[in-house]
């Protein structure tokens, strides 16, 4: 019989109450592993924009890519399972899409990337799909057509790799007993093949949610045999279920290669801006840093939240510097225009800083004291006198490089230092490697 090739999409399965999409996709994983279908890559586990309002917290959507010779059945199934493990009572509204052609056509990718960095409205996703003759499935309002649709084109010019073990069922909702050293050990041995598992600054492990959902804990790295390694060093009393491992665009970056309209900067995009600071930086109640930047005579808000870790770099800033920040846009309000949430600081060129100063005695070379207002300056030890003060330079105590936040205030996307320069774009699907086991 004839091989069709199926992709298979699907998003906002979960809810804040519990549920996650990527363990639909492992409990999908399993079924079609028993019906002998070819998968032709791994999972794909693509984060999109982070500044989504209505967003669960990762704000993740799955695709398959698959060849069966019955794929109307195999649609079938996989709607009863989206029926099954849906958290609808809790809000969820879940979108599931299948492409059936060998080739992703340019235009689903352009429909990604839009996913990625601004706004898109659920309308738009459900006229993409009848254009592209793209058979869809939903409950609720239909959002998660949005990034089911994106995820099965999402075009990666860079990727990494993420193992999510998931929890026997007696254990849902109960706490999550992970040791800390282990985390901290594994990440120190694996460096830097895998990332963003522990905050050493925090003393915060940072591979397990802390919701009721069927996650136990996933570990992020560069390659299938690194994210492999990094679980099992990680030691606990619970033993998981099982785990799959995802193709993903986390620790890219990717929401925030967008340049961003100083002009027009729209609610809840991501994206970056160069500009010049315009004025020194204030710090508010809470001790979060505000500034502004401008470009050709546009200005722009920006807000840096304490738990980041950047608002001493913020704080530093002076009129002149020059900068490129990334973030999402946040809505005007009564109390404020639309400002950027900042998740980056790329210090581009620092400006030279210069105060106002009392002289320096030429023969004793101490600093001259005041006569008083308006009567000039003298040495106290050889009486010598002078006019006026004089400009100093200040040394800064930030330096031109990129600033990040604390790997604990990482969104998903986040591009970590370690991988500023790291690209990977040839890693093949291999079939033969453990990429999916379970125990049930």
């Amino acid at each position: 019989m004839k091989q069709s090739t199926l992709h298979i999409g699907f998003d906002d399965t979960d809810s804040r109450k519990g549920m996650c999409t990527t363990f639909l996709a492992y409990k999908i994983v399993e079924h079609l592993k028993k019906e002998r279908v070819r998968f032709l890559d791994y999972p794909y586990l693509i984060r999109f924009n982070p500044n989504i309002p209505w967003k669960t917290r990762g704000n993740g959507a799955v695709a398959l890519q698959i060849q069966t010779q019955n794929p109307n059945l195999i649609k079938k199934s996989i709607i009863d399972f989206v029926k099954k493990y849906s958290a609808i009572q809790d809000g969820a509204n879940p979108g599931l899409v299948f492409y059936e052609n060998s080739s992703i056509p340019k235009e689903f990718s352009d429909f990604g990337k839009m996913a990625l960095c601004t706004l898109v409205n659920r309308n738009k996703a459900k006229e993409f799909a009848t254009q592209n003759k793209i058979e869809t499935f939903y409950l609720g309002n239909g959002q998660g057509l949005v990034g089911a649709i994106g995820a099965i084109g999402y075009d990666f010019h860079d990727h990494t790799f993420e193992l999510i073990s998931y929890r026997h069922k007696s254990n849902f909702g109960k706490k999550r007993l992970i040791l800390k050293d282990s985390v901290k050990k594994m990440q120190e041995s694996t460096f830097p093949k895998t990332f963003n598992s522990y905050d050493d600054s925090k003393r915060r492990v940072l591979i397990a949610p802390h919701g009721p959902d069927p996650v136990f804990f996933g570990v992020r790295g560069e390659d299938v045999s690194s994210v492999v390694r990094g679980a099992s060093l990680v030691k606990s009393p619970e033993k998981f279920s099982g785990y799959m491992i995802f193709r993903s665009n986390q620790g890219t970056g990717d929401h925030l290669q967008n340049e961003l309209d100083i002009e027009d900067l729209k609610p809840f995009s991501s994206g970056y801006l160069v500009g010049l600071v315009h004025e020194t930086p204030k710090t508010k109640f809470g001790g979060h840093v505000i500034f502004t930047i401008s470009k050709s005579d546009k200005k722009a808000d920006c807000a840096v939240y304490k738990p980041t870790g950047l608002t001493s770099v913020a704080s530093s800033l002076i009129k002149g510097d020059l900068v490129r920040i990334g973030g999402g846009i946040r809505k005007a309000s009564k109390t404020h225009d639309r400002t950027i949430n900042v998740e980056f600081i790329d210090v581009i060129k620092l400006a030279i800083n210069t105060a106002q100063v009392n002289p320096l005695c030429t023969k004793c070379t101490k600093r001259m004291k005041s006569k008083g207002k308006g009567q000039g300056y003298k040495c106290t030890k050889c009486g010598r006198t002078s006019k006026n003060k004089v400009s100093e330079k200040i040394a800064r105590t930030i330096k031109e490089q990129l600033y990040l936040p604390i790997p604990s205030a990482h969104r998903h996307l986040t591009r970590p230092l370690q991988r500023i320069s790291k690209l990977n774009t040839k890693i093949e699907f291999d079939n033969s490697k453990k990429w999916f086991y379970t125990l049930d």
